[in-house]
C-alpha cells in the first residue's frame, strides 16, 4: 500500500523536511474539510506553528510519499498532533492517486491562539512560504489567503532564529516573502 503525508506547513519546504526524513517528490494538493490556523497545540510552545482542525475550509499543501520508517520519524517531528487519515475524495491534485492510497494529515482538536509569549515567528513563516514558492507564487498566495490568524502577535526573529527546522530560505526568497505578505496586509 502506498502512503502519503499531507504537509501543510514546514513540511512543504524540501530542505526543512529533509532534516527529518527523505521523502518523494512533493505533489501539490488541496484538501477540503479542514481549516489551517496560526496556533499551538498547548501552552508549552515558545512559538506558534500551524495547526489544522476539521472544518469547512480548504488547506493547500503537498503529498509526500513515505514508508513506515519515515512515517515514524515524521510522527516524532509532529509530536503533539494527532495523525488521522484523509478520505481520497477530499483531496484535489493533478496526479492520479491509487484508490488504495493511505493519506495522513496531522491535526489537533482545537487551536490555542498565538500570544506574546508564543508568537508567530518570521523564520517559521519564511520556511513555510519558501516551501510554497517551490510550487508557485500562486500557491504561496493561496496559503496566505487560507490561513487563519495573521492578526495574532508576530515576531521578526530573522537576526536570531527561534524556529529549529529553518532551512531553504535565502535572501532572495525573504524578499519575495516580504512582498507577498505586504500585498496581503495592504
Amino acid at each position: 500500500m502506498t502512503q502519503y503525508i499531507f504537509g501543510y506547513g514546514s513540511l512543504m519546504n524540501s530542505a526543512s523536511r529533509k532534516l527529518t526524513g527523505q521523502t518523494s517528490t512533493a505533489i501539490p494538493a488541496v484538501v477540503h474539510g479542514f481549516c489551517r490556523y496560526w496556533g499551538k497545540v498547548d501552552d508549552s510552545y515558545v512559538l506558534a506553528p500551524l495547526v489544522v482542525t476539521k472544518g469547512k475550509g480548504l488547506v493547500n499543501g503537498v503529498l509526500l510519499q513515505v514508508d513506515d520508517a519515515q512515517l515514524i520519524e515524521f510522527d516524532r517531528r509532529e509530536r503533539g498532533y494527532q495523525r488521522i487519515s484523509i478520505n481520497l475524495a477530499d483531496i484535489g491534485c493533478e496526479e492520479a492517486l491509487s484508490e488504495s492510497a493511505q493519506i495522513w494529515i496531522y491535526v489537533t482538536e482545537q487551536a490555542l491562539p498565538p500570544c506574546s509569549l508564543s508568537p508567530i515567528v518570521q523564520t517559521y513563516v519564511d520556511t513555510v512560504l519558501a516551501g510554497c514558492l517551490e510550487v508557485s507564487e500562486h500557491f504561496a498566495q493561496q496559503f496566505i489567503e487560507h490561513t487563519i490568524g495573521w492578526h495574532h502577535p508576530r515576531e521578526n526573529d530573522r537576526a536570531a532564529p527561534k524556529y529549529g527546522n529553518l532551512a531553504g530560505v535565502c535572501e532572495e526568497k525573504r524578499k519575495q516573502i516580504d512582498l507577498l505578505l505586504n500585498a496581503y496586509q495592504a
